[in-house]
């Protein structure tokens, strides 16, 4: 099935191509440019649409089931994106220039948020030396603001028993008189601004009337800044004391938290700030040459590079008692209540909601940045036959080869500084100064929320480190037990995720099919399409670092007495970027191949001149996004404090174990998504008016997915990791006054006091391919109308109407259950409706989408899943044809300022609560 789309003139992002809404499986969309791969600047297969501006963009069509000759990959279905073809211009050249403002309404309330924004296109297409030679070029310039205000609940990940009901069963499997605890929320102010510059440049040559040679460059240069300002709260833990509880069933969604000796309830301020800056470049050559009448040959040779630096920075401050005194002490005076409304804001207050703004109460307690540097590049070489034949059944048979290696790179570094939980002693937070910020207050629907600090992150960063601000670093991490040279003797902080994290993964693939394209008739009935296979061998790998590690034991106790790389096993002394030497670890490059036979068949039937039937049916298949095939595992153990009472001696921890967690998302073992699906469809063309009614059915036989599992517990020594069995902790006495400096604990001979903590195993969150499968099936109806044969200025009114109805079940296993549960990110129902009016160079439409709940991602400190709630999103455009060169247009993008809501399961837990604001355009368009 095969549709065409127009080019998005106007669409959601001014400016950007839209992505386009395949059943709702965006995520299992596969796009070319002019037919080739496109790599992409966030490693996944998806290419981001926001990188292709839509002026320099000539069509789009999109194929909701393959045929053979597409390159693999569109499990949704495939979008060939094509830049212009100079030759085929009407008439000797082509002028266009676009200029368009942008306004968004919410902008004032986020500070040094900017209110406009502008783009700027060019186009010039021209033909030489007798329609021989063309000429195609393009700039499209975006300068873009983005705002938006949010609250964000945070996953329910504790337990504790909080209505302490007798014989309450009703909780956790492992604590079963427990309440399911918040980890806390969220309350900021976004905003930021995104430039970027594209370039489009095509150059045919057509010497003879059977030769075609073409060569075209795509480039598009992206820049962003973005920020994010507010007060993260931190509930507690099971370890906070939590008065007058709120339950809705077993779930805590209000009550008053109060700190404890044992609990690290806090309110963080926050003060993130985002840099990106992206390349996409493009380069093709083509030739095409009609052999004979019969045959025609295709050569193409193509190569796609993405790159992507992208600097992910915070800086959090702290209250303190007092900050103005030399030693500052963290005020754990903490106390907060709060109520969730489900899809509207909080109740909240706070006890320390004056000290917030209070420049003698807060300090900056940590910095931390943590850049992704990416790079992901493709080359590839094709080569298309179609030869014409002369029957009754199958008018040509096309054949093809298609090589292609890619070579992807991910790099991570890290420097963090200070503490987010507590002024840190050794690395001591920063006192503020007016010069350094200013106060930010809420307004509109969070207007009741306590004002906060937003600061100038280079004014902070220079006063707190005079000598030069610290630059990140690809770094085991002085605390890292393999690391050999450490100047801290082990301690400090353990960063390996920065190097394991780090790497390199290849692809290589080769394919080749065989297509028949069909025309006949059985009896009076003309039926056209295609049945063709498509075999694709895949060789997939990575580097990464193994342990290879040995105990070494006392032979008269068994005690082990260190763990250290074995040489024999093919550990090296791997250095960092800081100098570090780590003898843990043997580079290795994992490697998986796999071969894939996938058949095609599609059936047009002509049932009548204005009606026709389509069916389709193939097997699918869409490979994992190429970064989650970089083969790296990390692991961490929980920080736990110690703090003596000095009176009493009485030590106190943070908690009495010390958790392992741990995670590989990522693999070069991971197969693809594979589905046989099956696609009829019904269409009516309307023949006294421009339009058409169709209605399609589809199903989809999902055979395997990948799928992120989590075990918990997870059996970490079982499963070759190294690990202690306890680990020691410092122990400091309790400041006899605020503003002493904690002291560190002696024992009877003076010397610095540690306890023993044992080690637990927790969650350990890992990638799998899971065959028990599933399915997604549904009903497409669509239906669009001019009704031209109303009176006068009515004959330009029209109408265009779709629904969709997707229902989908997938088999998964948590611990030692087996469930079924919907696919991630499809809605059941969506519905789009659009009214339009032409008159006399008028335009105008109004067009509103409604899309049901649906299951998905919110990213918050961490990624986690969460339902989103239903939305209807309306916008508005209007244009108008001065004359014939000149043309005016005006649009309102999400008109009724539609916020994203989403929830934990039920809507009484709150999760997402987010505004983005209405966005106003008006330009113009001068074409020649």
């Amino acid at each position: 099935m095969f549709q065409q789309v127009r080019r998005c003139d106007y669409c959601s992002r001014a400016g950007f191509l839209t992505s386009f809404h395949l059943r709702d499986l965006n995520s299992y969309v596969f796009s070319t440019l002019n037919g080739r791969e496109q790599v992409s600047t966030s490693g996944d297969r998806s290419i981001e649409f926001d990188q292709y501006p839509s002026e320099l963009i000539s069509s789009a069509a999109v194929y909701k089931s393959p045929k053979a000759s597409l390159i693999e990959g569109g499990v949704a279905g495939t979008v060939e994106l094509r830049t212009a073809n100079p030759l085929s211009l009407e008439g000797d050249s082509k002028l266009s220039i676009n200029a368009r403002g942008m306004f968004n309404d919410r902008a004032d309330e986020v500070a040094d948020a900017k209110e406009f924004g502008h783009r700027f296109s060019f186009s010039y297409q021209t033909k030489f030396l007798d329609d021989t030679l063309g000429l195609a070029l393009g700039y499209a310039r975006l300068f873009q603001p983005s705002v938006s205000t949010q609250f964000i609940g945070l996953a329910y990940n504790a337990q504790a028993d909080v209505d302490g009901l007798a014989n309450d069963t009703d909780g956790p499997e492992d604590c079963p008189e427990c309440e399911n605890i918040s980890e806390g929320f969220e309350m900021q102010h976004q905003g930021g601004e995104e430039t970027r510059d594209g370039y489009m440049v095509a150059i045919e040559w057509a010497p003879v009337d059977n030769f075609t040679l073409k060569t075209d460059m795509f480039l598009s240069q992206f820049e962003s800044e973005e920020f994010a300002r507010g007060y993260r709260v931190k509930l507690g833990g099971a370890q906070t004391s939590i008065t007058n509880p709120i339950l809705s069933g077993n779930d805590v969604i209000g009550g008053t938290f109060n700190r404890t000796s044992g609990s690290f309830t806090r309110v963080e301020l926050v003060n993130d700030n985002n840099q990106d800056s992206d390349e996409v470049l493009s380069l093709g050559i083509n030739a095409d040459w009609q052999a004979t009448d019969n045959l025609n040959l295709a050569f193409d040779v193509s190569y796609s590079r993405a790159t992507s630096d992208f600097r992910n920075g915070l800086l959090w401050s702290l209250v303190g008692e007092d900050a103005t005194i030399a030693n500052p002490q963290f005020d754990e005076n903490i106390s907060l209540s709060y109520l969730l409304n489900g899809l509207d804001l909080p109740d909240l207050a706070f006890n320390q909601a004056d000290a917030f703004s209070d420049l003698d109460r807060v300090m900056v307690s940590k910095y931390g940045i943590y850049p992704f540097v990416n790079k992901d590049e493709s080359t590839a070489y094709r080569f298309d036959s179609k030869y014409e034949l002369d029957n009754d059944f199958v008018s040509s048979v096309e054949f093809g080869v298609r090589y292609s290696e890619r070579d992807y790179s991910n790099d991570r570094s890290v420097f963090e500084y200070g503490n987010d939980s507590a002024f840190s002693v050794s690395q001591p937070p920063l006192s503020l100064t007016p010069d350094m910020l200013e106060i930010v207050d809420w307004s509109g629907e969070f207007g009741y929320f306590p004002s906060y600090p937003s600061i100038d992150l280079n004014s902070a960063l220079n006063a707190w480190f005079p000598a030069g601000i610290p630059q990140p670093v690809q770094t085991w991490g002085t605390g890292h037990p393999g690391v050999i040279n450490s100047p801290t003797g082990g301690e400090g902080p353990n960063t390996a995720w920065s190097v394991q994290e780090s790497g390199d993964v290849s692809e290589t693939v080769t394919a080749a099919y065989i297509m028949a394209n069909l025309n006949m008739e059985i009896g009076d009935l003309p039926i056209t399409g295609n049945i063709g296979i498509r075999r694709i061998e895949t060789e997939q790998s990575s580097t990464v670092l193994q342990l290879a590690t040995q105990n070494i034991v006392d032979p008269d106790t068994g005690e082990v007495l260190e763990v250290r790389g074995d040489p024999s096993l093919g550990a090296q002394y791997i250095v960092d970027e800081a100098g570090l030497i780590n003898d843990y670890f043997k580079p290795d490059i994992l490697t998986d191949k796999y071969t894939d036979y996938l058949p095609s068949l599609n059936l047009n039937f002509k049932l009548t001149d204005n009606q026709q039937l389509r069916f389709a049916a193939a097997k699918v298949m869409g490979r994992a996004p190429i970064n989650r095939f970089a083969a790296n595992s990390t692991t961490s153990i929980q920080t736990v404090t110690a703090s003596q009472n000095p009176d009493t001696g009485a030590i106190t921890l943070s908690s009495p174990t010390a958790k392992l967690s741990g995670q590989s998302k990522n693999s070069p073992y991971l197969r693809p998504f594979y589905a046989n699906q099956y696609d009829l469809s019904y269409e009516y063309y309307f023949t006294e008016t421009d339009g058409a009614f169709v209605a399609a059915l589809f199903y989809k036989d999902i055979k395997s997915f990948i799928e992120d599992i989590a075990l918990d517990p997870f059996d970490f020594s079982g499963n070759g990791f190294v690990v202690p069995d306890d680990i020691n902790v410092a122990v400091f006495v309790e400041p006899d006054a605020p503003g002493d400096t904690p002291l560190a604990a002696v024992d009877v001979n003076g010397d610095p006091l540690f306890v023993t903590v044992p080690t637990e195993n927790g969650k350990y969150e890992t990638a799998v391919n899971n065959a028990k499968g599933g399915y997604i099936r549904g009903l497409e109806l669509t239906y669009t109308q001019i009704y031209d044969f109303l009176p006068d200025a009515w004959s330009g009114l029209g109408v265009s109407a779709s629904y969709s109805f997707t229902e989908s079940e997938i088999t998964r296993t948590l611990s030692s259950s087996v469930f079924s549960t919907d696919l991630p990110g499809l809605s059941e129902n969506v519905a789009q409706f659009t009214v339009f009016w032409d008159y006399r160079g008028f335009e105008t439409r109004l067009s509103t989408r409604y899309r049901d709940a649906f299951v998905s991602q919110q990213v918050a400190v961490n990624e986690q899943v969460v339902n989103f709630a239903s939305e209807v999103v309306m916008d508005y455009q209007a244009s108008y044809k001065i004359n014939e060169n000149l043309s005016a247009v005006f649009q309102i993008n999400n008109l009724t300022d539609e916020p994203t809501r989403s929830y934990f399961g039920k809507e009484d837990l709150t999760g997402t609560i987010q505004f983005f604001g209405t966005q106003y355009f008006l330009g113009v368009t001068y074409s020649l």
